[in-house]
């Protein structure tokens, strides 16, 4: 009796090598944006940082199913990993830490992770926590009454699950079924609050009670949120309404770059989630199934890491505006 080769996790999910590639590319450049942005704060140059170390998984592995441009994103501020994905730049990620005059977010108008591009449909978050939730749900309505198969997907952390937006969102989106996926990156702090004290309870299995599917997915395996996110895109896209993916990770830095963690978490509690680290736990995953060797991921990181180094030296020696533009789009012209 002979028996099928059992199929590598990627094959079931009709990933292909390049898809894999691209995936750990992707995840690399958020990385190594990330902590070029921690330097460039700690050099005194960069006023505030807000980090997506630790959660490139669940940010890659959702959007890597959308469609730049047709689909719409509502990031929340820790979403660079995605904006990235789908089309941000690098130099157009530092041009707007840094609030230079050609930051593509807002010309230098708004703080850091505020991401907004109209050419990739990624909608610019306003700054009360969770306000994008009922946002995404009317631009899924809109793709919903004009019969076309765009999907929306709407981001946060677990402590935007508290607020009456979210909710807002959830119950309209699930009366209507409107092609909306619900993505919560919980990342276990709430700024200094343990989600054990600002979430009781499952979130995914929130979603039961407004009428539509709830996943909890292991948030720093990326080919787990791939999965899960491609069926609940390709559910919106049916037409069947909407989905809330739980993403359970961590953040591996500060709040950000004005707190002191250390004021309430261990140490030993952050390294022991390094080991968990979502792109080292990738990497083995290539390794083993022969899709990445030593060299190619020398040369890809070292590729990478001088790209990073020449978009952050542009945006270090870029103009910011001139004060004669402050009021420029605030008023309108008479």
């Amino acid at each position: 009796m002979t028996t099928e080769k059992t199929r590598a996790r990627h094959e079931t999910l009709d990933l292909e090598e390049a898809d894999l590639k691209s995936i750990y590319r992707a995840m690399l450049v958020a990385r190594r944006v990330d902590e070029r942005s921690w330097i460039l704060n700690r050099q005194g140059k960069a006023a505030f940082v807000i980090s997506c170390q630790g959660q490139e998984a669940a940010q890659i592995g959702a959007a890597y199913n959308l469609r730049p441009g047709h689909d719409y994103l509502y990031p929340y501020y820790r979403d660079s990993g995605m904006t990235l994905l789908l089309g941000q730049t690098p130099r157009g990620q530092f041009l707007s830490l840094l609030g230079k005059k050609e930051d593509p977010n807002s010309a230098g108008r708004q703080m850091p992770g505020h991401f907004s591009s109209r050419e990739l449909n990624i909608v610019t978050s306003s700054a009360p926590v969770g306000v994008q939730y009922p946002q995404a749900a009317g631009t899924a309505l809109a793709f919903k009454m004009r019969g076309e198969d765009g999907v929306v997907m709407a981001c946060g952390g677990e402590a935007s699950t508290s607020g009456g937006d979210w909710h807002e969102a959830m119950n309209f989106s699930g009366i209507h079924d409107l092609p909306v996926i619900f993505l919560v990156e919980n990342n276990v702090y709430a700024i200094s609050v343990p989600s054990k004290f600002q979430v009781a309870g499952s979130i995914a299995k929130r979603a039961e009670g407004y009428g539509f599917p709830g996943h909890e997915v292991d948030g720093n395996d990326v080919l787990a949120v791939y999965e899960a996110a491609k069926e609940a895109v390709e559910r919106a896209r049916r037409g069947d309404g909407p989905t809330l993916i739980e993403a359970k990770t961590y953040r591996m830095t500060a709040h950000s770059s004005d707190d002191d963690d250390r004021r309430y978490r261990e140490r030993e509690e952050i390294e022991a989630w390094r080991l968990k680290d979502p792109i080292i736990r990738f990497e083995k995953y290539l390794f083993e199934n022969g899709l990445l060797d030593e060299d190619e991921k020398e040369a890809m990181d070292a590729e990478i890491k001088a790209f990073v180094a020449e978009a952050s030296d542009y945006a270090e020696n870029a103009p910011f505006a001139d004060p004669e533009e402050a009021l420029d789009r605030v008023y309108a012209e008479v």
